[in-house]
């Protein structure tokens, strides 16, 4: 039986706020004229279509189930890597394509406190607690035993598709700093990530910040404490306490822009400045990325992509193949 099925909920997260599309796209077309923002948008994203069926528009999102279909995956591996290959290397020297997984971490408590209570309850009064003196689930909600199951299929979906249909694994790792994000990471990749490939933890992919305990991270000691062991590796400038929870929640259009950031840093990394072209070496030595986060996270990156919105379950996840154009020299 499968854990993957979306939900209400789930739907709910995926096609709710979608103005944040719009108001995303005029901050981009304003920052193209003024010379303080134009840094925030150095690279413009769309996804290429032909690669899965997540892209096609004819997909239900709701009902489409990507560990029955081969992850979505519309030809081989083979063929896609190879044609991934030939794209970075045809590419225009602005240009640089990556095959970006987008992780939804697996249920955590905080998930089963919603479906509890109901969504208007939970904003009104349960978010801001960390317990319901049944569940406890702030701060920080950890996964439940379902949360820990659809990581572990996922993990059989993944084997799959590396051992009997030649998938490679991602060059790249990155992951949200929340605990539910890191272990549905281990659990999903156990026995497939090598041990010298080091998760990069970063603030920008965790999910709305911000009155919601669940949503408020463990200090930098405590994640030591919890997945030394594991090799994870903190971004630069990782702080000990979480310095961006606050009262307040964060709007949707802010998660909107800082996802942005963490998507130009990435594909920043394979610019050479120097020359002021993409270094093919590195776009080539990291064209498959994972990244494990949040609901709200997968949202607002097929937004900054241009993706169709689409509804991610509790440990799902969506596969994307995106080409990037640096517009600023």
């Amino acid at each position: 039986m499968s854990l993957l099925i979306p939900n209400l909920n789930d739907r709910t997260d995926a096609h709710d706020h979608l103005e944040v599309r719009e108001e995303f796209r005029q901050a981009v077309a304003r920052a193209r004229q003024d010379e303080n923002a134009r840094e925030m948008f150095r690279w413009d994203f769309e996804t290429v279509p032909g690669f899965f069926k997540q892209s096609d528009e004819e997909t239900d999102d709701v009902t489409f189930n990507y560990a029955f279909h081969n992850i979505g995956r519309l030809k081989s591996w083979k063929d896609m890597i190879d044609e991934l290959v030939k794209l970075n290397k045809n590419a225009k020297p602005n240009e640089v394509y990556k095959l970006v997984t987008c992780a939804r971490h697996g249920q955590g408590f905080h998930n089963v406190v919603v479906e509890k209570y109901g969504e208007d309850a939970w904003d009104e009064k349960w978010s801001r607690l960390n317990t319901d003196g049944e569940l406890e689930y702030g701060p920080d909600a950890m996964l439940t035993e379902r949360g820990i199951n659809q990581a572990k299929q996922n993990n059989e979906v993944w084997t799959a598709e590396v051992r009997e249909h030649g998938a490679p694994l991602p060059d790249k790792f990155y992951v949200s700093p929340l605990q539910r994000s890191m272990w549905t990471l281990l659990y999903t990749w156990e026995g497939l990530r090598h041990e010298d490939q080091r998760p990069i933890i970063v603030e920008n992919l965790r999910e709305r910040y911000g009155d919601h305990t669940c949503n408020k991270r463990s200090p930098k000691r405590v994640i030591l404490e919890r997945f030394a062991k594991y090799n994870f590796e903190f971004e630069e400038g990782f702080t000990e306490e979480d310095e961006l929870h606050t009262d307040e929640q964060e709007t949707h259009f802010h998660q909107c822009l800082r996802t942005n950031e963490f998507c130009q840093e990435l594909f920043e990394k394979d610019w050479d400045s120097e020359v002021g072209v993409v270094d093919r070496h590195k776009a080539l030595k990291s064209m498959f990325i994972s990244t494990t986060s949040h609901a709200g996270t997968i949202s607002e990156l097929l937004t900054v992509f241009q993706h169709r919105p689409f509804a991610i379950s509790t440990g799902g996840m969506i596969p994307v193949v995106v080409k990037a154009t640096r517009v600023i020299d």
